[in-house]
């Protein structure tokens, strides 16, 4: 079991390296097709003080986009050489010139997402569209720490919720050969959606059937956030992988009021997977 189809999105120079070890050690593992993405915007007409389009102006933020799109595009298939996978590089133009948003056709034809949260100067990819509106588990790479995709001990963020659901069963080719896994829930008591008050015993007992090795671990935030608490679980138990459900309450909540999704996304305390 593996991911057949894995969807890179490089939005720029920045993350690009970190995002390609990835995915390819992903298509590597899996014999799969690894689909590189990438978007510029398309050229947005810019008015001179006197009125009239400023051709210059306009001309110079092409230029920079066909060069930054040129640049990626040799990164891309210098590596794929080198690497000798199945591949292949799809660069657009787009109104937004978001390399994520650009990304959501494609994401719904594969079977994961891989994707950076590393701000460059092509800007921040709108991950969490990608994740609300991809369909598909979308696998975080932080811009300030190693990635192991071949992950030993995987952390499994456990609410109950419909997304957690999702997010377990999309980890499946991570979890099945992972030396651990660890069904986290954190404040228990607050939680719904596990028959015979035993928060977590059932998801574990469900992934262990698919040969998985689970154990269930309890931890109270306290003063702490949810997202802290995670990341605090994570380090000490040295997992290279985090896998949870994705914006359990609306995305409009967690814009005004933060969240538990936010704050991963912006700060993952390791290779993440998410799932909505």
């Amino acid at each position: 079991m593996g991911y057949k189809t894995i969807v890179a999105v490089l939005q720029d120079e920045t993350g690009a390296t970190a995002v390609l070890d990835v995915a390819v050690a992903l298509t590597e593992d899996s014999k799969g097709h690894l689909v590189g993405v990438h978007a510029e915007p398309l050229p947005m007409p810019i008015a001179s003080p006197m009125g009239f389009p400023d051709a210059t102006v306009i001309g110079a933020g092409d230029d920079l986009s066909r060069d930054r799109e040129e640049k990626l595009g040799r990164f891309f298939e210098e590596r794929m050489r080198r690497e000798d996978v199945s591949a292949e590089w799809r660069s657009l133009r787009t109104f937004s010139g978001d390399s994520a948003l650009s990304a959501l056709e494609s994401a719904r034809c594969g079977d994961i997402v891989v994707a950076s949260n590393a701000q460059g100067d092509g800007g921040a990819p709108d991950i969490d569209t990608l994740i609300q509106s991809g369909g598909r588990p979308v696998l975080i790479v932080p811009r300030d720490r190693p990635a192991n995709v071949r992950a030993k001990r995987v952390v499994l963020a456990w609410n109950g919720s419909r997304e957690a659901a999702r997010a377990a069963f999309d980890a499946l080719p991570f979890i099945m050969v992972a030396e651990e896994t660890i069904v986290l829930t954190i404040n228990p008591a607050t939680q719904s959606g596990d028959p015979g008050g035993r928060p977590g015993h059932e998801i574990a007992a469900a992934l262990a059937r698919h040969g998985a090795k689970v154990t269930v671990e309890r931890a109270s935030s306290g003063r702490a956030s949810v997202a802290e608490t995670m990341s605090r679980v994570v380090e000490d138990r040295k997992a290279d992988l985090l896998v949870l459900g994705a914006f359990s309450h609306s995305r409009l909540k967690e814009m005004f009021f933060g969240g538990t999704t936010r704050s991963i996304i912006d700060k993952p305390p390791c290779l993440t997977l998410m799932s909505r």
